[in-house]
């Protein structure tokens, strides 16, 4: 059972932050630029909140409003979901199931050290599946992998 830790050490711990004063315009060539679906809102090295496609299009598009007069604050979720670097794929898993959200942000105490996607969780637990299908088929076939 692999560990958020061990997703970020494969995938590393680039972060992609943004401050909440900037304007969605600044938000979205930022996630273009980088082929991101969210980043993270930080002020003074704090998380305050995560800033993603689906706040677009809800809070931008649907409500009328200009991507060059919004700021990020004004839309972003502030009630960000997090996990720790100790916590499991299948626990990331059943809390992103839950709370119907793609990102999660990694805290390692206070600190933001990175963070996971829906798409990073699955790799990784198709991987652990495969994994354990050929131990299987090797224990059944008496063949040593």
């Amino acid at each position: 059972m692999a560990t958020v830790r061990q997703i970020l050490q494969t995938k590393g711990t680039a972060l992609w932050t943004i401050s909440p004063e900037c304007t969605i315009l600044d938000a979205l060539k930022l996630m273009a630029e980088k082929n991101v679906g969210a980043l993270l809102v930080v002020q003074e090295e704090q998380l305050m909140g995560i800033f993603s496609e689906r706040d677009y299009a809800r809070n931008v598009v649907l409500k009328g409003r200009t991507v060059e007069d919004t700021t990020v604050s004004d839309i972003m979720t502030s009630r960000v979901v997090y996990v720790r670097p100790n916590q499991t794929t299948e626990e990331c898993m059943a809390l992103m199931t839950d709370k119907h959200i793609r990102h999660l942000p990694v805290l390692e105490g206070e600190r933001l050290i990175g963070i996971i996607s829906i798409g990073d969780v699955v790799k990784e637990i198709i991987s652990d599946q495969e994994f354990t299908i050929r131990n299987l088929e090797g224990y059944i076939t008496g063949v040593k992998r």
